[in-house]
């Protein structure tokens, strides 16, 4: 394909080439990721010993809120999606690029311009008051009144205006995805035919552009109570028999509810592109083809249909109708019959496969693991009656974490061991990578898995001190488990970040296909960073991505552009 010269600036800084849109998006989610790890290495520093003093009341706040908002948007969606979407729709599916490649540019940049506006919210002279503090769900009224708290003034409007800017970024980004997975497929790559990272991203753009509209509308009745004297969520407040306010007569439980309508999808956002990743890397490093794809498919749509009517289980203890908490108890629960059909056919892949214990391998396999143990702590939290007695203490933040903390960025870094040698035509360090792999795991566990136990004797979350009550003087020991465990996971990361950055200029060089994987990307050459992919006509489709181990075949693996032999049969 002809292409104009390009110069530093057009290809490195504005490039409208998806395979360096996704590198800017992995790297920038990276460093943010850097950040909110060194922010709660800090937060860990001050439980482990509250009386040290080493942040206020205020500031421990402004961190727990900084930290949980860029792990969800930033890492976990901007980086996630951002990274493997721009990297393998195109390739997988066999086009040239996206749909709109200055739609995905300005993807990216209205993704950077949110980043940079929430670290804004960090210097001292920009954001009087400090970072916003009222949680990473900001819940009103203490978001809705910059006289409530002092993390609800700049700080708080620079929070709204960095998540308006993220929310064009998924949009353009969603838009874009769902646009070229539907209408540039290549010849003979029906829908049966896709690989399942394709399924679970289609899937997810779908699910973004459904719900981040609902975040912006409920961010924009927010802006207005807080500057127009509106009042969509603040009630009648009274402090010491004086009403407070001179408008009232809104509800904050509104807020709740607009904010978890997007919440929840928000979970399966993050997590279906980790499944799809971990989809792709189990069938090729078995050696095996997925068991069950059509299920496999009918999960990830199940999931998604789901995941936009269990919003209320975040909302049990709101004063909420109990038959409609019960309601949310029953698609609460039905929505764990796709996720265990998930992780069914993941172990029923692997059983009695030709493992390759790839560090990519390892993180999935540590994936299926967080999905089984943080799922089960779901089913306890999904029931109205049970998650009365643990609703925010640390039991959630376990629950969350592992389930879609971890798998989420478990799956990512397997997506980034396994893809590495696609995007940068090299190899990582594996012995660095199993070093990272084991550390990073037993780190995980070691920190999120206590947490139970705090949680089910009661620790509340998001408390500056807990010494202040009597009973919670002998948990004190558990959390300085937790903080260990945590602050050597945060360093552990370095290891990731060294192998990458020196892998990228030193790594040993790779092969076209390094895994003898069967999809399209390992089709195109990887040397020369093409725009346009393949530098001939764009291969043909025969077959379904995972025809590992096919009886009659010499090799075990036959990629998807080769052609049907006499009397084979598809699957």
């Amino acid at each position: 394909m002809a292409h104009h010269k390009e110069n530093f600036v057009s290809k490195y800084i504005f490039s409208m080439d998806h395979k360096m849109i996704s590198k800017q998006f992995l790297i920038t989610g990276m460093f943010m990721g850097a950040i909110a790890m060194i922010l709660s290495a800090v937060f860990r520093a001050h439980l482990e010993n509250p009386e040290s003093g080493i942040i206020t009341p205020d500031e421990y706040l402004a961190l727990v809120t900084i930290h949980g908002t860029i792990m969800v948007f930033f890492v976990l969606t901007g980086g996630l999606s951002g990274t493997f979407a721009n990297l393998l729709i195109p390739l997988q599916i066999g086009a040239r690029d996206m749909a709109s490649g200055f739609l995905n540019m300005l993807s990216y940049w209205f993704f950077f311009l949110s980043c940079v506006v929430m670290l804004l919210s960090f210097v001292p002279f920009i954001a009087e008051g400090g970072a916003a503090s009222s949680g990473w769900t900001i819940y009103p009224p203490l978001s809705a009144n910059p006289d409530f708290i002092s993390g609800s003034g700049m700080g708080m409007t620079l929070w709204l205006i960095s998540m308006t800017l993220f929310i064009i970024s998924s949009l353009l980004g969603g838009l874009n995805y769902v646009v070229t997975i539907l209408n540039l497929r290549t010849k003979g790559m029906s829908m049966s035919r896709l690989p399942l990272t394709m399924w679970a991203l289609f899937v997810t753009a779908i699910l973004g552009v459904l719900s981040f509209p609902v975040l912006l509308s409920a961010a924009l009745l927010l802006v207005f109570d807080r500057s127009m004297g509106t009042s969509f969520y603040l009630s009648d407040l009274y402090v010491a028999g004086q009403g407070l306010l001179d408008n009232d007569g809104g509800s904050p439980v509104l807020f709740q509810h607009l904010f978890w309508f997007l919440g929840h999808p928000e979970v399966y956002i993050v997590l279906l592109p980790a499944l799809g990743i971990t989809s792709e890397i189990i069938a090729t490093n078995s050696r095996k083809p997925i068991f069950g794809y059509k299920a496999m498919v009918a999960s990830i749509l199940a999931i998604g249909f789901l995941s936009f009517i269990v919003w209320g289980h975040h909302m049990f203890i709101t004063g909420m109708n109990p038959f409609l908490g019960s309601v949310f108890v029953f698609t609460t629960l039905l929505i764990a019959i796709p996720s265990g059909i998930k992780v069914f056919n993941y172990i029923t892949t692997i059983w009695r496969g030709n493992l390759q214990l790839t560090p990519a391998m390892l993180f999935s396999l540590a994936l299926v693991s967080t999905f089984i143990t943080g799922g089960l702590t779901g089913l306890i939290l999904g029931d109205s009656a049970l998650d009365i007695n643990v609703h925010d203490t640390y039991f959630v933040v376990a629950h969350f974490h592992i389930v879609m903390g971890l798998s989420a960025i478990f799956g990512m870094l397997a997506g980034v061991y396994h893809w590495f040698p696609r995007m940068f035509g090299r190899l990582m360090n594996n012995k660095l990578g199993y070093v990272h792999f084991w550390l990073t795991f037993i780190c995980a566990y070691g920190t999120f898995f206590p947490m139970h136990f705090l949680g089910m004797a009661g620790l509340p979350r998001r408390y500056y001190d807990n010494s202040a009550y009597e009973g919670f003087n002998q948990l004190l020991e558990i959390n300085e488990v937790v903080s260990f465990f945590a602050i050597t996971g945060a360093i552990v990361q370095l290891i990731f970040f060294f192998n990458f950055f020196y892998s990228i200029y030193r790594g040993r060089k790779s092969s076209q296909n390094p895994w003898k994987s069967n999809t399209l990307e390992w089709t195109a050459p990887i040397d020369k960073q093409l725009h346009g992919n393949w530098p001939g006509e764009i291969p043909s489709v025969y077959r379904w991505p995972y025809d590992y181990s096919k009886p009659g075949k010499k090799q075990d693996f036959v990629p998807q552009n080769v052609p049907l032999s006499k009397g084979e049969e598809e699957h």
